[in-house]
């Protein structure tokens, strides 16, 4: 069994910062790449983020400059570092990763249950 659990969501003024943290745990072999989703009211989930297991970055246009994701493969964790936040980042926000349990087995797609973003004065 995999879990992904997110934490660092919370309520922020405009221009503020957040960190947000999401730990991968359980029947891990590998993990390839990493995200950050994110989905407000009566909107669908859109890819906000995303680390390749080399490092490799990719980033929606309007987060670019604002947002910055990392990973440690060690740990099994995946940061984003948002800054300059603004009221049109209100979301949950939702952790991917692409996980192989096994060396034999395919990868698949597992999710975290997501942490609210609030900015808001």
């Amino acid at each position: 069994q995999v879990q992904l659990v997110e934490s660092g969501g919370g309520l922020v003024q405009p221009g503020g910062s957040l960190r947000l943290s999401c730990v991968a745990s359980g029947r891990i072999f590998s993990i390839n790449a990493m995200g950050w989703y994110r989905q407000a009211p009566g909107n669908q989930r859109d890819l906000v983020a995303a680390i390749t297991e080399d490092g490799a970055t990719n980033y929606v246009d309007s987060v670019k400059g604002r947002f910055t994701i990392s990973r440690d493969n060690s740990k099994n964790t995946v940061w984003m570092q948002m800054n300059s936040l603004q009221p049109e980042d209100t979301a949950v926000y939702y952790c991917n990763a692409e996980i192989r349990p096994r060396p034999w087995a395919g990868t698949s797609a597992y999710w975290g249950r997501g942490t609210q973003v609030t900015v808001s004065s």
